[in-house]
């Protein structure tokens, strides 16, 4: 059977032209008794047939479809676009034109619901944000007001209040310092700094250098039985420090008291090594795993603003293990404990 689906508006021309033509020119034959006038009128009744038939649909139909072809590109076009509008897409069929269409409709749904997403996440950031500075702010504020009406002449009551009114302003400077951070890495001005390190060294240091922390819930940290062999990765040292000290802040903050943290090196395979921090402690409900990582998610009440911290310490984990196109992720069970992993790049020669 003759396929019409794909036909180009000439084509499509022609063949409706000489559909009108034959029953006109037989008609002719019938009436006159003539080929030859039968012959004519179908090359007449074909020819203007046709031309009718080419112009309506160029300058009707086909014209309308490239301007939603334009509108679709948003667009003012370009000379090699012209050329497209021109000659190529007129040979597309009204089919497939109407696929194009509805694959653009898909797309821009699917944009618009990104942005639905991302209004309701920025909303809801600017809150969180807001409160963050508020519950400082406000501590200072009353404490010194409360200084100014005269507690001031109470030495013991001076020394409290002005002790706490500086750890709210500590907590605003630490919070600063995050956002700081995490805007320079958002915006890829933190350049890295990449060399071969033992992983096990760097998880040593930072266990030691935040020995108080732990040796106040006595938590033991460790570095997992098996995993104690010198694995050499490649990356920015630094900037992994502040990764491990976020994780193993993190697991002291919500690990049980007497408890520890356990630290897991694994070589996957000769390009990637996988860190693994885990606690025992109070664990995550999976509900949030999701959002774990989010600018000042907080999962509930066990994981309060009461616990100190800016909220920005998983993000900016986050960030940084993605400035070295690496992967982080989470693994939880409430009042089992949480396993935060990611991957770096091995040794390079």
């Amino acid at each position: 059977m003759f396929a019409t689906k794909n036909l180009s508006p000439r084509q499509l021309s022609a063949y409706t032209a000489a559909l009108l033509a034959m029953p006109v020119s037989l008609g002719a034959y019938i009436v006159t008794g003539n080929w030859g006038i039968g012959l004519g009128s179908l090359a007449i009744v074909f020819l203007i047939g046709y031309a009718l038939i080419l112009f309506t649909l160029e300058r009707f139909i086909y014209r309308k479809i490239k301007l939603i072809y334009k509108l679709i590109h948003q667009t003012k076009a370009t000379k090699k676009e012209e050329v497209y509008f021109k000659y190529i897409l007129p040979q597309k069929s009204i089919d497939e034109v109407r696929e194009d269409v509805e694959k653009w409709g898909e797309k821009r749904n699917e944009e618009i619901e990104v942005l639905k997403k991302n209004e309701a996440y920025r909303k809801e950031f600017l809150q969180n944000l807001a409160h963050e500075f508020k519950t400082p702010i406000f501590s200072i504020q009353g404490y010194v007001d409360t200084l100014l009406n005269g507690a001031m002449e109470e030495p013991e009551v001076r020394k409290k209040f002005l002790e706490n009114a500086a750890r709210n302003v500590d907590r605003l400077v630490n919070l600063m310092a995050d956002l700081d951070e995490i805007s320079k890495l958002e915006r890829g001005e933190q350049l890295l700094y990449k060399q071969n390190f033992v992983i096990q060294d760097l998880i040593r240091e930072v266990f030691e250098s935040l020995t108080i922390k732990t040796s106040e819930k006595k938590i033991s940290p460790f570095i997992k039985k098996g995993c104690e062999s010198p694995i050499t990765v490649f990356a920015d040292k630094e900037k992994i420090r502040m990764v491990l000290i976020n994780l193993i802040e993190n697991a002291s903050k919500y690990g049980r008291n007497g408890g520890s943290i356990m630290a897991s090196i694994y070589k996957t395979d000769e390009m990637h090594v996988l860190v693994e921090i885990s606690d025992d402690g109070i664990g995550i409900d999976e509900e949030h795993l999701p959002r774990i990582f989010e600018r000042f998610y907080r999962t509930d009440a066990g994981r309060s603003r009461d616990r100190g911290g800016t909220g920005l310490g998983l993000a900016i984990c986050k960030h940084i293990v993605e400035a070295h196109e690496q992967r982080i992720h989470v693994r939880s069970t409430p009042d089992v404990g949480t396993t935060v992993g990611f991957t770096l790049e091995a040794k390079r020669e």
